[in-house]
């Protein structure tokens, strides 16, 4: 009768207490033989192609009444991302995502269940992201289906934003102190060998050299296991990656010295061996402490600063999202994002949450309705109070929803690609030839050149090139006031050919201007109408308008307000309809447009009669002249705008003959004017107001919203540019190209390194244990030339 221990097809466990075969498959549970039939009924059974037994035990696995907590409402809107009643998404932190396989099947978790509509993994962060149809699948029936697959979630009700995280650091400590007690031991008992002690008895010396032995074990198994798992992980997907030579190196040392001990023909490697995995585990430690110290920099895309106004002592501030508190009373205006849950106070409200679902049919809602972070309000200005403040970082990563991705034009990762796949495979055959040589000379050479060319080889520095120098470029950035979306927007920057701008609240001032009204004769109170009509926009002229009159809007209430993107306002008030914006907006019967020169117009009409028009002379931002005189020298240029030829004399004299003005543009023709110069080649760089031009920055190779706040951002948009730094545009476009140069610097060095390190390796003279040291030193040094030369470019062009 076989003894052979069965092990279970689904999660590896040994099959001890029970033992269940299903078609010639092994399971230690129903749990694990029922996710393998769920898995296989669904022809999804490549979860285990992708890595032997990757599930995790289902032994004693009952639910009961464990999640019934989840079928209280107040409870879902502590946990849910975002619920309408029809769709609904939650993010899950779960602790036992943890190879390729977890990733695969938790990505493709809709093909078992209806309902779950999509899922994401951040594998770094083991969080899982759904979106559900909660009419189908409940959220308690989505959880307890994870933890039926092995993959439960953590879920903390005293702080639903704090994740029950635990130290992801701690199997590494463990791993480093077990290295550092076996390297430290095996060091003291081979002192003999070290010294040339010939006195020593045959007995004493075999014990020491089998203690060493005992030693070593836990070294190789546990302490080296993480690159054994990595280095078969790639195998497997029949992927080459740079921890398959250590894991040959650590084998073949492991392997030697086991021969030479058992034989008696000489000491072995132990010694090196246990020392290798320890600066290995060192260096590792060291190389991610490095980069979390530098992960502010990386991350810091997170904190551009949204502000949003709020109430205090009746009367409005503007204050930044971040010190927004619960219970806090906040206005939110036409277009602008709602920045925390919150409940409406206002009798009612249209919320786009296009940021969040994808989807910008606005959802109408009423007084006492919860409204979630990320919903755009779309009509007149609403009053919320606010009952979950939301992270900045929530906002950022609906910033980077994919609906809004563009592709990115990344050419350094397509570098980076084609280099690793064959550096590691040009790694083993150097590491063979260098064996093959000096095998016929002296084998403990040979053995030598063969581990060290394998571990001192790194390819790591060459990927960490980019990601650190673009990171510090856009931590600098920032701090001047440009926001980037994500690091492949300073790529992108580099191949522009032609630059569009649009005028209105882009080159001219928002809250800077004179304004004239011409007209018959209006009473006072229409003035604190026309007021309060454009105090719900967050357009500029309209901006503009409202702060020129001086008068108080309390009392009044908007009724029916809409807001037509590229024409006008308009709202009844007290009875009375108005209207407010271009001339073909604003007329009816009236077939003159009386143009004024010089000056944009936005006209008024009250019960579908023309009252006159508010001429405004436009002040334009300093330092656009000399950033003007700068682009010309690199690029073509386009001025595009939805006013008339006013101000076309005054544009000319900042932009010169040569640009391209186009007036009367609306929304759609600015997008298809972009279209238009990308079909014949052109790269284009649009900077807008975020609002008017959301689809001309959609459409652009790199959009970039101008604002003197940030509240009303456009996920359109690859950057947002504070009013104040549009002057230092050609600045950042020249630090890009820059940043661009340290990268291919740092390629260099990278390249350098491992030419010297393999060229010395192969003579046999560097010993593994030096190798293991000054291989994650190579990645460290990378980072630290990448971030330090470019803050030094930083301050030497006075950008930092």
């Amino acid at each position: 009768m076989s003894t052979e221990k069965k092990i279970c097809y689904h999660c590896g466990e040994a099959c001890d207490r029970e033992h269940i075969v299903f078609e010639e498959k092994d399971f230690c549970c129903n749990g694990c033989k029922t996710v393998y039939e769920i898995l296989n009924q669904n022809d999804l059974c490549v979860y285990y192609d992708l890595e032997k037994n990757p599930g995790v035990s289902l032994k004693s696995k009952k639910f009961d009444e464990k999640y019934a907590f989840l079928d209280n409402e107040d409870i879902w809107n502590m946990i849910l991302d975002y619920y309408d009643g029809e769709r609904a998404r939650v993010t899950l932190y779960i602790p036992s995502i943890h190879c390729s396989s977890c990733i695969w099947l938790l990505e493709n978790l809709y093909k078992l269940t209806d309902g779950l509509n999509h899922s994401r993994v951040n594998f770094v962060k083991k969080e899982f992201s759904a979106d559900f149809d909660p009419r189908i699948i409940s959220l308690r029936k989505l959880v307890e289906l994870l933890d039926t697959l092995g993959y439960e979630p953590k879920i903390s009700l005293d702080d639903s934003t704090k994740k029950s995280k635990t130290d992801e650091n701690r199997s590494l400590y463990i791993k480093i102190g077990v290295a550092g007690f076996a390297f430290g031991n095996i060091m003291l008992l081979s002192f003999p060998e070290y010294f040339g002690f010939e006195g020593l008895e045959d007995n004493v010396r075999r014990f020491m050299s089998w203690l060493n032995i005992l030693l070593s074990l836990p070294v190789v198994f546990y302490c080296a296991s993480d690159y054994f798992h990595s280095a078969l992980a790639g195998l497997s997907k029949k992927y080459v990656n740079i921890d398959v030579p250590i894991s040959i190196g650590i084998f073949v040392l492991f392997a030697r010295s086991l021969y030479e001990i058992i034989s008696q023909s000489g000491p072995g490697y132990l010694d090196s061996l246990s020392g290798l995995l320890f600066f290995l585990l060192v260096g590792k430690w060291f190389q991610n402490y490095t980069y979390q110290g530098m992960s502010f920099e990386r991350d810091y895309k997170s904190y551009f600063p949204l502000a949003i106004y709020k109430y205090k002592r009746k009367e409005l501030i503007s204050i930044p999202v971040s010190n927004i508190e619960k219970g806090d009373r906040i206005r939110v205006r036409n277009q602008e994002i709602v920045p925390a849950d919150s409940v409406l106070i206002s009798d009612h409200a249209n919320i786009d949450y296009s940021f969040v679902t994808g989807e910008s049919n606005p959802v109408s809602k009423k007084a006492g309705d919860y409204i979630y972070a990320g919903g755009r309000q779309v009509g007149g200005s609403i009053d919320m109070e606010v009952v979950k403040p939301v992270s900045q970082s929530y906002l950022t990563q609906l910033w980077n929803n994919e609906a809004f991705a563009k592709g990115k034009d990344d050419g350094f990762q397509r570098l980076i690609d084609r280099i690793s796949k064959y550096f590691t495979f040009a790694v083993l055959v150097i590491a063979m030839i260098a064996f093959a040589f000096w095998f016929r000379i002296d084998l403990r050479t040979a053995l030598n050149a063969f581990t060290a060319v394998l571990i001192v080889a790194c390819p790591c520095a060459l990927t960490l090139s980019a990601p650190f120098t673009f990171g510090t470029t856009m931590r600098i950035f920032g701090k001047m006031k440009f926001y980037l979306k994500n690091v492949h927007v300073i790529e992108k920057l580099l191949h522009i050919t032609h630059v569009v701008f649009d005028k209105t609240g882009t080159i001219t001032y928002n809250q800077a201007g004179i304004v004239h009204y011409e007209g018959i004769e209006v009473e006072k109170e229409d003035f604190r109408r026309i007021k309060a009509l454009a105090m719900n926009s967050t357009h500029p002229l309209s901006r503009l308008l409202a702060e020129s009159i001086n008068e108080s809007t309390d009392n009044i209430t908007l009724e029916k307000y809409a807001e037509i993107t590229g024409a006008g306002l308009q709202a009844e008030v007290a009875g009375h309809f108005y209207k407010l914006g271009n001339w073909d907006f604003v007329r009816e019967k009236e077939k003159e447009n009386p143009v004024s020169s010089g000056a944009t117009q936005i006209f008024v009409s009250k019960n579908r009669k023309v009252l006159g028009m508010f001429r405004i002379e436009n002040k334009y931002r300093e330092g656009i002249r000399e950033v003007a005189e700068e682009l010309k020298k690199s690029y073509r240029f386009s001025i595009l705008t939805g006013d008339n030829e006013s101000e076309e004399g005054r544009l000319k004299e900042i932009f010169g003959d040569d640009a391209i003005y186009r007036f009367r543009q609306s929304p759609q023709d600015k997008l298809d004017y972009i279209a238009e110069l990308q079909r014949k080649g052109e790269k284009v760089l649009m900077i807008g107001d975020g609002l008017n031009d959301a689809g001309a920055l959609q459409q652009s190779d790199v959009g970039i919203s101008v604002t003197d706040d940030t509240t009303s951002f456009t996920p359109a948009s690859d950057a947002i540019m504070t009013s104040g730094s549009l002057k230092y545009l050609t600045k950042f476009i020249d630090f890009s190209r820059a940043a661009h140069r340290i990268v291919i610097a740092a390629f260099i060095i990278s390249f350098i390194y491992n030419i010297l390190g393999i060229s010395f390796a192969i003579t046999g003279k560097l010993s593994p244990l030096i190798a293991a040291i000054l291989m994650p030193l190579s990645s460290i040094s990378v980072v630290i030339f990448a971030t330090t030369v470019t803050r030094a470019m930083a301050r030497i062009r006075k950008m930092a």
